[in-house]
């Protein structure tokens, strides 16, 4: 009795209103506790993407008030990401900076929003399964280091002017310069606020791990910068300043950003894509995560927050993602529906309405630790550990691509990293022919699946693989066989290791034969596969 107790699915929360009776409680208790790490984050992405630090704010509240009523996943929190601050400063440079470039960047995350609807529209979400797994994680360690290199001299209350207009490397370089001339008050707290980031999860009590770390540093930080009184010994500068949420929702957008149209669709391309990639790449990570085990519409969530970047980029804010540390701290503390995002959404609502005074006593130190500790865990080397385990080509994909992001820009990056991995591909033996098309043939018998892969499975035409796939119904035994492929390389392993947990989930079966004759490329489990006879 008590195994067949422990079999039983748990129930599925229900959805909409209904979902909102049942829930209540469970979603308002994780919306709070969300919005109180969103809060101070939201504030502190806006400043370092050089937008005004209420319109993070404005964002949060668009992304959990508006878009949690129609998006696709139930568990993401839509919001400003860090991983799209690179691209927003540099928008905001290249249309001429301050005012005017906050304007005209507005105009090209308006674009960038009505192009996510259409990629949701059209079905593209699956365009996630495209990008090769090392180039992904390879833009993501890249934007982790930027974010750490240009909030440094924020952390440490330095002179702005300093690091004004130097490259990432620049930065990097200048390092030593920013210690040598800190302040010593603003680097008190933004040193304190940092060390808690990094720490606060490691104590030992375990209820105490449940509290935000973000929550611990503004409960320190803000009494620390009353008693050292930022207001009368530290520049403007070392505080937040938000100003009248109403005074300011007005519509911001300026599209004259378009006279230079290259610089324009650029970063309408940039926004659309990286910001696309990041929220499918957050809720195919969310999914693995709910306990109830449903599984989004990835198109619909990009529709929903197109919707959302239109919005926001009409009214002056960042444009929004779902968003993954948020979202992983939304699961952890019991949400069950999309409500959990609309309350932390109405939390930051409210506390900007009737709390913006206290907001305004945040050290900017302190939301730069915020900052470097998500960059930290973005260019984490465990990070590069990992890749390294998955194979040399693999750890070359990635280190190219960040190179190239940090010097020259995420799409460069990102395209430098795919050219990489079809070289590699073809050192290894994979034919030109089939690296845009699969060459899949699937036959069945009854309840019977065979699906037969020939010359080469690789992350350019996985998509197709992936089609055929996704169109053999569920609940069947499914025999996925390689015998006749060249090269079967990373990204497609990985990929149907969760195309198998997910069908083995819904009652059928998956097995992968035919690697008898290949050869592992490192000793990872998911390490790409090549024949044995084509080694040189």
């Amino acid at each position: 009795m008590k195994n067949n107790m422990k079999n039983v699915t748990p129930q599925i929360p229900k959805d909409g209103i209904a979902g909102l009776k049942e829930n209540f409680s469970a979603d308002a208790v994780s919306g709070f506790i969300v919005f109180l790490l969103a809060l101070p984050l939201s504030l502190g992405i806006a400043k370092a993407s050089e937008f005004p630090p209420l319109m993070g704010l404005l964002t949060a509240i668009i992304g959990g008030i508006i878009v949690s009523l129609f998006s696709g996943s139930r568990l993401t929190i839509k919001g400003p990401a860090a991983g799209l601050i690179v691209i927003i400063v540099g928008a905001v440079a290249d249309f001429g900076g301050g005012e005017q470039g906050w304007h005209y960047a507005l105009g090209a995350i308006v674009v960038a929003g009505i192009v996510q609807i259409l990629f949701g529209v059209f079905k593209l979400g699956k365009l996630v399964d495209f990008f090769p797994l090392s180039a992904v994680h390879g833009m993501l360690a890249a934007i982790g280091l930027i974010i750490i290199f240009k909030q440094i001299p924020v952390l440490l209350n330095v002179n702005p002017v300093l690091a004004k207009g130097k490259s990432p490397f620049e930065l990097a370089a200048s390092i030593p310069q920013f210690v040598m001339n800190l302040d010593r008050n603003g680097a008190i707290v933004g040193i304190l606020s940092f060390i808690i980031m990094m720490t606060w999860q490691k104590i030992p009590i375990q209820f105490l791990r449940k509290i935000p770390a973000a929550l611990i540093v503004l409960c320190i930080a803000i009494p620390a910068e009353i008693f050292l009184d930022f207001k009368h010994t530290e520049p403007a500068s070392a505080l937040v300043k938000i100003g009248s949420l109403i005074d300011n929702i007005h519509v911001n957008v300026d599209f004259a950003g378009f006279a230079n149209k290259m610089v324009f669709i650029k970063y309408v391309v940039m926004f659309a894509l990286v910001g696309s990639l990041e929220s499918l790449l957050t809720v195919k990570a969310i999914d693995m995560q709910d306990p109830f085990k449903r599984k989004s519409n990835p198109n619909k969530d990009l529709i929903a927050v197109g919707i959302g970047n239109t919005f926001a980029g009409i009214l002056g804010g960042l444009p929004m993602i779902s968003e993954v540390a948020r979202s992983s701290a939304n699961v952890n503390n019991g949400a069950k529906t999309r409500w959990a995002n609309f309350f932390h959404g109405f939390f930051i609502l409210v506390f900007v309405v009737f709390a913006a005074p206290v907001i305004e006593l945040i050290p900017n130190a302190a939301l730069a630790a915020m900052l470097v500790s998500v960059g930290i865990k973005l260019a984490h080397p465990k990070e590069f550990i990992h890749i390294f385990k998955i194979g040399k080509g693999q750890l070359a994909i990635f280190l190219v691509t960040i190179f190239f992001t940090l010097y020259e820009d995420l799409l460069i990056g990102i395209a430098a990293g795919m050219l990489v991995k079809i070289l590699i591909h073809l050192l290894n033996g994979a034919p030109i022919s089939s690296f845009f098309k699969a060459n899949v043939a699937v036959s069945f018998n009854d309840d019977q699946y065979l699906v037969e892969v020939n010359k080469a499975a690789v992350f350019t035409n996985y998509m197709g693989l992936k089609a055929k796939l996704d169109a053999i119904p569920q609940g069947m035994h499914v025999t996925m066989d390689f015998s006749n492929t060249h090269l079967v390389d990373h990204s497609v392993m990985e990929n149907l290791h969760h195309f198998e947990a997910d069908y083995i989930a819904a009652g059928g079966t998956f097995t992968i034969i035919g690697f008898d004759e290949h050869i592992l490329l490192s000793e990872h489990k998911l390490a790409a596969r090549k024949k044995k006879q084509i080694v040189s």
